[in-house]
């Protein structure tokens, strides 16, 4: 029950925190990048319209938003360590000794910042998530919920969530900001066990 007691509480956490870190980067980052706000609009307006909501269904249908989703879990890195993890039993790895009961950190921003996986890794671009012909492309570098067996349980509510608060919102209203796109400062306000944006203003117009 203890056991049942955390895991439950750790999925609302993760579930109401990380995403709305997430969305909150991610308006950041399209207030700096207008003219991808701009597709993703058009995007939306093509595949859904304005006279019904988005529904999950849709992603399929929707390569770019999709693109744009996964670029900005890329590129916040939002929990670079991951979730620690315990070896259950003596592991030998690269010829090295894990002792049974050892915490390991798998450190996934070496992977979501590989320059081998992704061309230009240090700045945000959604082709990294798109083949030439606009199609969506998947990437086993992206990990922003870990990997393996025991990689985050909320995975696939947390990308319920991104897709559908984030076209429901971009498909009624226009974000804007008083600062012009080059003077928005994307990078972290604190970096450590997490990747947090700075505070930022932002007004929204119906559309």
């Amino acid at each position: 029950m203890p056991n049942l007691l955390c895991s439950t509480a750790q999925i609302i956490f993760a579930a109401t925190d990380t995403t709305s870190i997430t969305l909150t980067y991610g308006f950041l980052l399209l207030l700096r990048y207008p003219a991808i706000q701009e597709r993703v609009q058009e995007e939306i307006g093509r595949v859904v319209g304005q006279n019904r909501t988005p529904n999950f269904q849709d992603k399929s249908e929707m390569p770019y938003t999709e693109a744009v989703i996964h670029e900005i879990q890329r590129f916040i890195d939002l929990a670079p360590f991951g979730a620690p993890r315990a070896v259950t039993r003596d592991v030998l790895f690269q010829g090295y000794t894990i002792p049974k009961g050892t915490n390991v950190f798998t450190l996934l921003g070496t992977v979501l910042k590989d320059p081998e996986c992704f061309s230009d890794p240090d700045n945000f671009n959604p082709k990294n998530f798109l083949d030439e012909s606009g199609g969506f492309v998947k990437s086993d570098a992206f990990m922003p919920f870990s990997a393996g067996k025991r990689n985050c349980l909320g995975e696939g509510l947390a990308k319920m969530e991104l897709f559908l608060i984030f076209t429901t919102i971009l498909q009624s209203f226009n974000l804007k900001s008083a600062l012009s796109p080059e003077e928005i400062d994307i990078t972290p306000n604190v970096t450590g066990l997490g990747n947090f944006p700075k505070f930022y203003n932002m007004y929204i117009e119906s559309r």
